[in-house]
């Protein structure tokens, strides 16, 4: 391995731990306190989307920091998608059962 990919390996690895540890505070946050109010649906919705596209992309690189880096990306936003539909979309369809009951009871 040459000096300048030697010196772009260790560049990913830092910069993939750094970014890993960015989002971990933040991920933590969200599934203690269970509140997503800050995240847009459409948000979480697209991010997974553009993961999943962007796998397209990773598959064809040698296995390295960036596929680290993606694989937590892609298990962080599917985290969140999963905990946005938990919370959100049970919590809206039971308000909407409620309240059909309820216009049906009266």
């Amino acid at each position: 391995m040459e000096l300048s990919e030697l010196v772009a390996f260790i560049a990913g690895i830092i910069s993939s731990v750094m970014f890993v540890s960015s989002h971990v505070p933040m991920l933590l946050k969200a599934y203690r306190t269970r509140d997503l109010h800050s995240y847009s649906s459409l948000n979480i919705v697209l991010i997974n989307i553009g993961n999943l596209i962007y796998w397209l992309y990773i598959i064809k690189l040698p296995l390295g920091p960036i596929w680290l880096l993606h694989t937590f990306y892609t298990l962080s936003s599917g985290l969140l998608l999963i905990l946005y539909c938990r919370l959100y979309l049970s919590h809206t369809m039971s308000w909407y059962i409620c309240r059909f009951h309820l216009k049906k009871c009266v």
